[in-house]
């Protein structure tokens, strides 16, 4: 599934065609009006955590990836059907494939808390904080994948955080001391903005630390796997370095 630095590159690779406008519309999407979207100009290409947003003036076309979803920009995959193709008066083709899509009515600003997405300008680490000291009982490994807290976190992201911060996956949210969980926002941001760099220089697998890993690099011992938490996501530890904060479950 794409986290949502990954998503920040579609919108920058994608940025030449706001202002287009659409001049053929397919797909076998059936949630899209196909025949309105011709003559529509796209007004924005916009991003929250793992939602891909296309603004136009009838609506909002929402995206989002899921686990095996795909895109291609001016060139289509073979023997693939796109869930959603867009041709522009201008040149150009916008192309999604294995993915959701949804329309979204209205200002994005009343659908979207901003402030929630880990990689935007208005993100509020202050407002995270909040969240989560409403939430004690909370397994870090699923209040990390909590879109409403943190936008654009994937499972890549939980895992790495929670091994740079010595933090056991197991562990409750409200047993965290202050300073770990402050730095458990802050480094939710900063390892996402990694990610992107990494991935833009093509050695983000390089830096994996704990995610798909077999021995702890700082231990050299055998790291844990296992379906944690509700969210029953893949997740990599180890026994020794990473501490489990609150009751053994």
């Amino acid at each position: 599934m794409p986290e949502g630095p990954s998503l920040v590159i579609l919108k920058e690779l994608a940025q030449p065609f706001e202002g287009r406008t659409i001049a053929a519309a397919h797909g076998n999407s059936k949630a899209v009006p196909f025949d309105e979207l011709p003559g529509q100009p796209i007004l924005s290409l916009r991003t929250w955590g793992k939602h891909f947003l296309i603004e136009l003036p009838l609506f909002t076309i929402r995206i989002h990836f899921l686990m095996f979803g795909s895109y291609r920009i001016d060139e289509r995959k073979e023997n693939s059907p796109e869930r959603l193709g867009l041709a522009f008066d201008e040149g150009g083709e916008l192309n999604f494939y294995t993915c959701a899509v949804q329309l979204i009515e209205g200002d994005l600003d009343k659908v979207y808390e901003w402030q929630a997405d880990v990689m935007a300008d208005a993100w509020k680490p202050a407002a995270a904080l909040k969240k989560l000291r409403a939430m004690p009982d909370t397994l870090v490994c699923d209040a990390l994948l909590d879109q409403t807290i943190f936008s654009g976190v994937g499972n890549i992201i939980k895992n790495e955080v929670l091994f740079r911060l010595k933090i056991h996956p197991a562990s409750t949210v409200g047993a965290l001391p202050a300073a770990k969980l402050r730095e458990l926002v802050k480094q939710a941001r900063q390892y996402s903005f990694e990610f992107l760099e990494w991935k833009k220089a093509f050695v983000l697998k390089q830096h994996w630390l704990a995610h798909t890993k077999r021995i702890c690099p700082r231990c050299n011992i055998a790291l844990h796997k296992a379906h944690l938490g509700k969210t029953k996501r893949r997740t990599f530890w180890c026994e020794r370095c990473q501490k489990r904060y609150g009751p053994v479950l």
